[in-house]
């Protein structure tokens, strides 16, 4: 029985060319600063239109809907709170703390959700449960019964976005809760059961308190997904900050309405970053030992296993399996796929915007990465940060903080070229591929900055010193010698990307060029106007290009555990 090592590692020396800057290294460094202050600029804009004068349409909100926002926004919060640590914290710990027919492939396909976009499911779970889907349809045939005859629970309320939601985000939870028991010592546990706990006990007071950190940060990321969502609450037509700011932007024509309902749901955002925040501050649990044993997963009896068979089974049969035999029923129900000219077209769109954006974001995370590591100063981990604030905030309120500067920008110079030269620009940036990729990249640089980060700590100072002395400049350091050494990492983090702007919808839903739509577009448009057969096709396409990023986690998950014992 060999005993791996679990004594703590000397830290790599971190590289700093401090006093040894040229021009080429000054170079690099203001440009990572400009680039995340440019990033930052429309939490900025939403932000400062809170300070503008209210017109007729705001004060309109507020008093018609805006507390019906505020309240749907508040129970559809904290319905998929309890939703996704129900489904996501007992999954994580059966499969880490228990052997039973199935274990090993329930652990990686509880992340499997993961790939369908919110709003995918929830047309699928509309055709499956309305009044003429299979479901009533069966049980009127069954039972004999007319429509007064029984009461079905509507899926198209705050209740059926709310349990649409826990499907799909649950595995935040479950990999965050995981990865934290994997991380537990099994001595630990093991005085538990000494003091005379059970394993209920065991996991309430000594286990999850201990995983109450990773716990907290699955909760809050499913909580802003909850609040950026738009395509479920949108489709379900229930009123929260994200179908509202999409209204009053289009519908009622009115920008700073929209802009200050974005501001409302920034605050709500940040109150959420807060209180997780400060829940983990209040709350520190960690280990005392250092001494880590496999955690081997105590047998279960035939009852005992079904019952965490069933456990595990329901979240991944109704977030993943049933959605996707139920798309494929809708694609095959009128004979034809629809694939024509106008899919491949929307193929393509979709395509290109995703490289494109992969390209422009991992970019832009190595030249702020890379500019943290030439001078680790507050000033540049400040800067660092503040790009990748983006993450949590809605595209939607991205789209609008992005829109509205732009707009005036674009309505300027027009003024101007009219009054100079006669003649008219039109809108030069609003509405174009630019302004929409700048969207993708404030909302996804966190995304890559975390896979950057990760990859140019395990690359050790000592390499970037020799090359230094060997005279290498700051330029070909990084294109010589970092990124040959990262590039399985950036191509993940190019991946990742690519797969996020593939699924999202609110933003480009609002700042799309006019007659270009993606795949997300198109299969919301289509069952907006109830045409689920022919959104089938997208929405399989989607779902199957997100799988690629949940088989990544799922090796990463399995390689989570340190310092084991092998026997």
């Amino acid at each position: 029985m060999a005993i791996a090592d679990a004594r703590p590692q000397e830290a790599p020396a971190r590289p700093s060319f401090a006093g040894l800057f040229d021009l080429q290294g000054q170079t690099i460094l203001t440009a990572a600063l400009l680039v995340a202050a440019f990033l930052s600029l429309p939490i900025l804009s939403v932000v400062s239109n809170l300070l503008w004068e209210s017109g007729p349409v705001w004060q309109h909100l507020i008093d018609t809907v805006l507390a019906n926002y505020i309240s749907n926004s508040i129970v559809l919060a904290a319905a998929v709170c309890v939703g996704v640590m129900v489904l996501g914290v007992p999954a994580a710990w059966i499969t880490t703390m228990y052997r039973f027919p199935g274990r090993s492939v329930f652990e990686w396909a509880l992340i499997l959700p993961l790939a369908f976009p919110a709003y995918v499911v929830a047309y699928t779970y509309t055709d499956f449960l309305q009044f003429s889907g299979p479901v009533q349809t069966a049980l009127r045939d069954t039972m004999g019964w007319t429509a007064a005859d029984y009461w079905f629970p509507e899926i198209r309320s705050v209740g059926g976005a709310a349990l649409i939601l826990s499907l799909v985000l649950y595995p935040y939870v479950y990999l965050l809760a995981r990865a934290s028991f994997l991380e537990q010592s099994m001595c630990v546990l093991e005085v538990s059961r000494s003091l005379g706990h059970g394993p209920a006990s065991t996991f309430l007071r000594v286990a999850l308190p201990l995983a109450r950190p990773a716990i907290a940060a699955g909760v809050a990321l499913a909580l802003m997904e909850t609040l950026a969502d738009y395509g479920t609450v949108s489709y379900f037509s229930v009123q929260t900050f994200t179908t509202g700011i999409y209204r009053t932007w289009f519908s009622l024509g009115d920008p700073i309405a929209a802009s200050k309902l974005a501001a409302c749901l920034l605050i709500f955002v940040l109150i959420v970053l807060s209180l997780e925040a400060l829940g983990r501050r209040q709350a520190q649990y960690h280990h005392t030992s250092k001494k880590y044993r496999r955690l081997a997963g105590s047998p279960l009896n035939l009852w005992q296993g079904l019952g965490a068979i069933t456990v595990c089974a329901l979240p991944v049969f109704f977030g993943f399996i049933l959605p996707f035999f139920i798309l494929v029923e809708m694609g095959l129900r009128d004979g034809s796929w629809g694939i024509d000219e106008q899919f491949l077209a929307v193929a393509a769109n979709t395509l290109i915007l995703g490289l494109l954006a992969a390209v422009i974001v991992v970019s832009i995370a190595a030249l702020l990465t890379f500019g943290l590591r030439l001078y680790p100063h507050p000033i540049t981990r400040f800067s660092h940060r503040l790009a990748g604030m983006g993450y949590a905030i809605p595209g939607s309120v991205i789209a609008v903080g992005i829109l509205v500067p732009l707009g005036l920008f674009d309505n300027a110079v027009d003024e101007w070229f009219r009054a100079t030269f006669g003649i008219s620009t039109g809108l030069l940036l609003t509405g174009s591929i630019g302004a929409l990729l700048f969207a993708y990249a404030v909302r996804f640089a966190a995304v890559a900055l975390q896979t950057t980060n990760s990859a140019f700590s395990k690359i050790s100072g000592n390499i970037d010193s020799a090359a230094r002395v060997l005279g290498a400049k700051p330029a070909r350091l990084l294109f010589r010698v970092h990124m040959p050494i990262m590039r399985g990492s950036l191509f993940t983090a190019a991946l990742i990307v690519f797969v996020e702007v593939v699924k999202e919808l609110p933003a480009t839903v609002i700042m799309r060029p006019f007659n270009f739509d993606t795949l997300a577009v198109r299969a919301h448009n289509l069952a907006a106007d109830e045409r689920l057969s022919e959104a089938a096709l997208p929405a399989i396409a989607i779902v199957v290009v997100g799988i690629l990023p949940v088989i990544l986690m799922a090796r990463a998950i399995s390689r989570a555990r340190p310092g084991t014992i092998e026997e």
